[in-house]
């Protein structure tokens, strides 16, 4: 427990409260402001420069668009890792908007909304591109932000980000010594980094193996896209042993297109995706995947956004975590 999330408990005041009265606002009565003051001297506890700095910021609030997708709110990959990240920014008084949106023109004049209005300190940008106009208007606003993923220029701003290439790396390498020869990629669009990455891993993995047969079908990062995507490699002249999925959501539609065509995932096809979303284990048969090794992802983008409020040089703060496999039933040898 954080000494600020401490000292609110024990004086029976939220965080946001205790935080303001320790920088001395004026919407807090100034008996109160002393209380805090003195219990906050009781046991030795001095905001650090990054928190005062994040507080005195007129709206203690941090943005983050998240794309609509059918029938839901976002990827569903986001979700778990924003909930670590916000209660984290929770313990600094700050609230983390989650914003839907259901284009990238609607996801930018949200963000000139958000900026020119002044109604966001700080921004969250998550499943970034190799070219990605956020990143560019941020950096020309002056804002600070942080990525979850990288960009065409990473060196250039702070992200956290998993090492995809090399999972797809290893995972391709792990079908190939299965006895698999055909393993097909189904990708997400390329524009976006991770598909990129996880691709590029892929087809290092193939060449390693001296494997020339790359078969791929591109889709959308989604259920109805995987099952397309499938139904088509299956009807190629010459049908992959096995399909490594860009992410679980993909591989979940392509189990479906399996069964359909009266095949058995694990046992006619391989199948492999990425993310290790909860749904993934209860899949029939469960999916084999892949996700970041790093379980609190979440607090981790949290402390690099608190570091760039108050300052941080964005190159400081530039994280790659390692990607392990989570094999189950769906990955197996060819008949």
């Amino acid at each position: 427990m954080s000494k600020l999330k401490q000292l609110a408990q024990t004086l029976g005041l939220s965080i946001t409260t205790v935080s303001r009265a320790l920088d001395g606002y004026s919407d807090v009565a100034p008996a109160t402001r002393e209380r805090v003051r003195a219990a906050a001297q009781a046991i030795n506890y001095r905001p650090n420069s990054a928190a005062r700095s994040l507080r005195r910021r007129r709206a203690e609030a941090i943005a983050v668009t998240l794309p609509l997708e059918p029938g839901r709110f976002g990827p569903a990959v986001f979700l778990n890792m924003l909930a670590a990240c916000s209660q984290r920014l929770a313990e600094e008084g700050l609230d983390l908007m989650l914003l839907p949106t259901a284009s990238r023109a609607a996801e930018m004049e949200t963000y000139r909304r958000l900026i020119e209005g002044g109604r966001a300190d700080a921004v969250i940008v998550v499943r970034t591109r190799l070219d990605d106009e956020r990143v560019a208007f941020l950096k020309e606003r002056g804002i600070p932000f942080v990525t979850h993923g990288r960009t065409g220029r990473s060196e250039e701003h702070a992200y956290i980000d998993g090492d995809g290439a090399a999972g797809f790396r290893e995972a391709t390498r792990l079908l190939a010594s299965m006895g698999h020869r055909r393993i097909a990629h189904i990708a997400a669009p390329q524009d976006l980094t991770f598909a990129h990455l996880r691709r590029s891993g892929w087809l290092a993995g193939l060449a390693e193996e001296g494997l020339t047969d790359a078969l791929e079908r591109a889709s959308q990062p989604t259920e109805a896209g995987g099952y397309e995507a499938t139904l088509w490699l299956l009807d190629q002249p010459t049908p992959p042993t096995s399909i490594l999925c860009a992410t679980d959501s993909i591989a979940i539609g392509a189990l479906s297109a399996l069964k359909d065509r009266g095949l058995a995932a694990g046992r006619d096809i391989a199948v492999i995706g990425h993310d290790n979303l909860p749904s993934a284990a209860f899949t029939d048969p469960p999916l084999s995947t892949m996700e970041i090794a790093t379980p609190d992802v979440g607090r981790q983008l949290a402390e690099m956004l608190i570091a760039r409020l108050g300052g941080r040089d964005p190159r400081e703060l530039q994280t790659i975590l390692p990607v392990r496999q989570v094999p189950r039933a769906t990955h197996g040898t060819p008949n």
